[in-house]
C-alpha cells in the first residue's frame, strides 16, 4: 500500500505523537495530504521534558492541535516492576488514554509511527499496537528509517537527523523495580551531557548507583578529556561513574 493511498482511505485520524523522526513525519505527510488530523502525547515519568518540549514545538510549526494528557504509569505495579516484557504493559495504558482522548473530539482511528524497520520480535509494545488496534501507515506501507529520514530532510523538517531515543525506563535493568528518583537520576545526566555537546547516547544505570555512560565511539575522547567535569556533573547523584567501551 502506498502512504497516499491509506490517507485517500482514512482522511481523519488521530496520531500517536513523540517529536521524533516517524511520528514527524507521519504528522507532515498527513498535513500535506490535507487529512483532518490531530497529534496526542502522553507525558508520563518515562518521557524527559526536551522530549515534550520537542512535540509542541514541532505540532506547533506544522500547524497541527497538539493535546498533551499528564499520566503516571509508576502507579501501575506490572510497569513499576519492570518485567522483560514492561513495554507491553506501559504502551497498553498509554494508548488505551490516547484511544479515550482520540475519542472524546471524534476521532476514532489512531495511528502512529512505528516504521518498516522496527522488529517486531524486540519490541513487546508492538503486540500492544495490535491488540489496541493501532494503525502504523509508515510501516504497512513499508517505509523505513533511512527513507523517513530522506523525505524529511526533502520536507525541510528538522528531525530528519534527530537521533533515536528510547524512555527512561530503559535505562533500569530489567527485574529492578522503577522508582522515581532513579529517573530523575538519569534525565538529570543526560541532561548535563547534552549541555557538554554530546550527541546521541545513553546513561545507564547499574545497581545500587553506578552511572554506565554509552557514548558513540567519536566521542570517548571527548568524554575522557572532560571526564572531571562529568564526574562533577553526575557526582552529587551517582557514587560512581563509568565509560561503556562497547562500540556503538
Amino acid at each position: 500500500m502506498q502512504l497516499q493511498k491509506f490517507f485517500r482511505q482514512n482522511p481523519r485520524f488521530a496520531v500517536a505523537f513523540s517529536g521524533g523522526v516517524d511520528s514527524s513525519y507521519l504528522l507532515y505527510a498527513a498535513k500535506a495530504a490535507e487529512n483532518d488530523v490531530r497529534a496526542y502525547f502522553i507525558k508520563t515519568e518515562f518521557q524527559p521534558q526536551f522530549e515534550l518540549d520537542d512535540a509542541v514545538q514541532m505540532a506547533k510549526s506544522l500547524g497541527v492541535h497538539l493535546t498533551v494528557e499528564r499520566l503516571s504509569i509508576l502507579s501501575e505495579p506490572e510497569v513499576l516492576k519492570n518485567p522483560s516484557d514492561r513495554c507491553y504493559h506501559c504502551k497498553t495504558i498509554i494508548l488505551k488514554k490516547l484511544f479515550e482522548l482520540a475519542r472524546l473530539d471524534g476521532y476514532d482511528v489512531l495511528c502512529d509511527g512505528t516504521n518498516a524497520d522496527d522488529d517486531e520480535i524486540d519490541r513487546p509494545g508492538m503486540l500492544a499496537l495490535r491488540e489496541q488496534g493501532v494503525f502504523s501507515p509508515l510501516r504497512e506501507c513499508g517505509i523505513g528509517k533511512a527513507e523517513i529520514r530522506a523525505l524529511s530532510n526533502q520536507a525541510g523538517l528538522p528531525t530528519f537527523d534527530k537521533p533515536a531515543y528510547a524512555c527512561l525506563a530503559t535505562r533500569i535493568p530489567t527485574g529492578t523495580v522503577i522508582s522515581l528518583d532513579s529517573l530523575i537520576k538519569v534525565e538529570r545526566a543526560e541532561n548535563a551531557l547534552f549541555k557538554m555537546g554530546f550527541s546521541d547516547f545513553r546513561v545507564r544505570i547499574i545497581p545500587p548507583d553506578t552511572a554506565k555512560l554509552q557514548i558513540c565511539s567519536d566521542q570517548w575522547e571527548k568524554a575522557t578529556s572532560r571526564r572531571f567535569e562529568i564526574l562533577e556533573s553526575l557526582g552529587a547523584d551517582f557514587t560512581s561513574v563509568v565509560l561503556d567501551l562497547t562500540e556503538r
